[in-house]
């Protein structure tokens, strides 16, 4: 066609589109930030839960920007209405703020911030239809007509003859029709898409960089892929060029499934006559099942992130967790600088893996211990009130009933160079601290049967005659050693191991027969503190009740 018969096609098809391109080029200019400065975005798509993988790109791309002084942005790729899931934009918006992933700009609960919105692309149409316009003035765009039926029988041909399957050379038929046949079509009323005339050849390579693969040899494309469906608005692949060039993202940071799209991608681009942003393509989050790896997917439990909260994961956690993955220094950075903040973490895209990473449980919940024992008691009771309050209310009543208690009891064994690791979750704290409410206090270990009974019990009663809750600690304990002196068991640890058989026991026996009838467990925090926060009328109701069961 000659440019005029172009420029009356692009009005034939989109006669509503009265702006051009330089008027959304002005709209949103270059950004005005320092040199060096990154923008980045998370664009996810509004068709289901949130899933974990999703922290991978989302967490990359919120530090590559934040660590050069740029820009974070939300964007909600929802061009595919019937694949939408009511609420899921809600989700993803709380999913990521409540794990600390915090945008600078784009879709929040509160409406939009920021100048180069709108950041839905549903919103967006008009902007997509003006460069598609452009396109099509330009001879590098065409409609077409194609029924589904045509389509499925051209799939079924190209499967037949073992061929690329797609709408390429002579099965694009609509490529060549005339301004009068198309214009004979769209008077006819015949529905249409907006397909890319492809310049690519299968035989050619494109070298690629890629930020994570590093260097990259791929097949051109030459498949004439749709920009515009029949309803005028974009495919994926159209709206993420236009989006990215005016919303000026300078890196795009997805999974490595985008690599096999690569190639049309750099062709919009260039149709376009826009920068290509720089890529990273990330390895595929995978797990082990039956000793061999597998790509974690939707049907795993873990790979929604809201099961994170409902398990009792902190956020902490989580960004945590996905950094020991995302960059093999992190784990060495932690041990050097325990009480440093994350985002103090000099995220770098060397240290990230071309292969895949693999997702490990222990791994995860080795990480939250030490993410939990780094946290101040109030930072604990907060976190862990906020989480009882959905998950668990009658506990969550419990913990607020007197929170000075609650905070007492995950005060022990908290600060210092070695904490207590006792928490791996929030649903943990229920079972650590039962043995503080009566409402949740049980017997749950029992003495082993190699013990006389009336040891145990000759030592609780003389622990209950000899107990004073102002004594400091090593008083305490000694009268703990006393009691073991005056029934045969050794008060001294190393006499005992350098002559066991000269005693019943040792200290440590005596100290277990009164930590399983205060605690009821074989196992407690410090039994000092513990008895401190019951107070004396407890601790000594608690062994009473005992002593009847011996």
């Amino acid at each position: 066609m000659t440019p005029t018969q172009l420029k009356s096609l692009a009005a034939l098809l989109y006669p509503s589109i009265g702006t051009t391109p330089e008027y959304f080029e002005e709209k949103y200019p270059p950004r005005n930030l320092p040199e060096g400065a990154k923008v980045t975005r998370f664009a996810p798509s509004p068709t289901g839960f949130v899933h974990f993988g999703g922290m991978f790109p989302s967490t990359v791309s919120e530090r590559l920007a934040h660590q050069s002084g740029g820009v974070f942005f939300l964007r909600i790729e929802d061009t595919d209405s019937k694949r939408e899931v009511d609420g899921a934009e809600e989700n993803i918006i709380k999913s990521y703020n409540s794990l600390g992933i915090m945008f600078d700009e784009g879709v929040t609960l509160n409406g939009e911030t920021g100048a180069y919105g709108h950041y839905r692309q549903s919103d967006r149409k008009q902007i997509y239809q003006t460069y598609a316009k452009k396109l099509i003035e330009e001879g590098k765009a065409y409609p077409c007509f194609c029924a589904p039926e045509q389509l499925d029988a051209v799939r079924e041909e190209q499967e037949k003859n073992k061929e690329l399957p797609g709408y390429y050379g002579k099965y694009a038929v609509c490529r060549e029709l005339t301004y009068e046949q198309i214009a004979g079509n769209i008077n006819a009323g015949k529905s249409f898409v907006l397909r890319l005339r492809s310049t690519g050849d299968p035989d050619n390579k494109i070298k690629f960089t890629d930020l994570v693969k590093g260097n990259l040899e791929l097949t051109e494309n030459n498949i004439d892929h749709i920009l515009l469906k029949s309803d005028g608005m974009p495919s994926y692949h159209f709206a993420h060029a236009v989006d990215d060039h005016l919303m000026r993202t300078t890196h795009v940071v997805r999974g490595e499934e985008w690599l096999p799209s690569l190639p049309y991608h750099i062709q919009i681009f260039a149709a376009l006559g826009f920068r290509l942003p720089k890529y990273l393509h990330i390895s595929q989050l995978m797990r082990m099942e039956n000793g061999a790896k597998k790509k974690l997917s939707k049907r795993d439990n873990c790979a929604a992130l809201s099961y994170y909260n409902t398990a009792g994961y902190p956020a902490a956690t989580v960004r945590e967790y996905v950094m020991t993955l995302l960059n093999s220094n992190f784990e060495d950075w932690r041990r050097a600088n325990p009480a440093a903040d994350i985002n103090d973490f000099p995220f770098s895209i060397k240290k990230m893996s071309g292969s895949g990473c693999l997702f490990d449980f222990d791994k995860l919940n080795d990480v939250s211990k030490n993410v939990i024992s780094r946290m101040s008691a109030h930072d604990v009771y907060v976190l862990l009130t906020e989480w009882a309050k959905e998950n668990d209310p009658d506990y969550y009543a419990l913990l607020t009933r007197d929170s000075e208690y609650a905070e007492s009891i995950l005060s022990i064994g908290r600060g210092g160079a070695k904490p207590r690791k006792d928490l791996t979750t929030w649903a943990d704290a229920k079972q650590y601290m039962n043995l503080f409410y009566d409402e949740l206090f049980g017997i749950q270990d029992m003495i082993p049967e190699k013990y006389d009974k009336n040891d145990v019990m000759n030592a609780l009663q003389k622990f209950i005659l000899t107990y004073n809750y102002e004594d400091v600690q090593s008083a305490w304990f000694e009268k703990i050693k006393d009691i073991s002196e005056s029934l045969g068991y050794a008060s001294d640890m190393k006499e005992y191991k350098q002559n066991p058989e000269a005693f019943k026991g040792n200290v440590g026996d005596i100290s277990m027969f009164i930590r399983v009838a205060v605690t009821g467990k074989l196992n407690s925090p410090d039994m000092y503190e513990v008895m401190r926060i019951l107070g004396y009328n407890t601790v000594i109701n608690r062994i009473k009740k005992f002593i009847k069961i011996l």
